[in-house]
Order: C-alpha cells, then structure tokens, then sequence
C-alpha cells in the first residue's frame, strides 16, 4: 500500500468536486452513506461461518474489495469535512489501544481491556 491517505483523499474530493456533489455531502449524511457501505459489506458475510467467511472471501474478492472501497472513500471524505487529520487520528488511536491491550496481558485473548 503506497498510496497515502492525503494523496487518496485529494483525489476522492476531486471526484467529489468535478461533479458539484459537496453541497450534499454534509458530515450526517456521510455518515449515513458510510453505515450504508458497511451494511452492504456485512452482507458478504452474514450467517456465515468461518470455514464460510473465508470460502466468501475467495469467491466473491472482487465485490468485497468493492464495498471497502466505497466505505475507505466516505470516511477519507468524512474525515477531510470534519478537519480530522485521519492518520494522526489513527495513530494516536494505536497509541490508546497500545496501553489499553499490552502485549503481556492480551496477545491471544479476545478479552476486552477492562477483562484482561
């Protein structure tokens, strides 16, 4: 992956923008488009189990990729309306996570941080 997250989101504002459509793209709807996109991803796997999922995945790459996609592209856009500097935002996340999930307590458990 090469492509930064600054260089993709000038280039989907500049999609955005060709076609006048930041006059509809307001924070609440792109968060209503985003809920969309993850429910249309969703779908690839739900009532699957994992033997499925993974099966799912093989078969159908391409329309799964798709639906990532379509919800990287409304929280990149999402995150340039709001002022949020996604890879900041992301990384002092981890940084969160990090001291919530170390490594000692948590690497194999899928228990959450106030479990472990």
């Amino acid at each position: 992956m090469s492509d930064s997250i600054q260089t993709l989101t000038q280039e989907i504002c500049q999609f955005r923008d060709e076609r006048d459509w930041k006059q509809f793209h307001h924070p609440k709807e792109m968060v209503v488009a985003l809920t969309a996109e993850v429910g249309e991803l969703l779908q690839h796997f739900v009532w699957q189990n994992p033997a499925q999922s993974d099966q799912r995945l093989i078969d159908r790459k391409k329309e799964i990729s798709e639906e990532m996609a379509d919800v990287a592209i409304l929280l990149f856009e999402l995150a340039e309306i709001c002022e949020v500097n996604l890879a900041e935002a992301v990384r002092a996340k981890l940084g969160r996570n990090a001291e919530k999930y170390p490594v000692e307590k948590s690497k194999g458990s899928n228990k959450k941080y106030n479990e472990l």
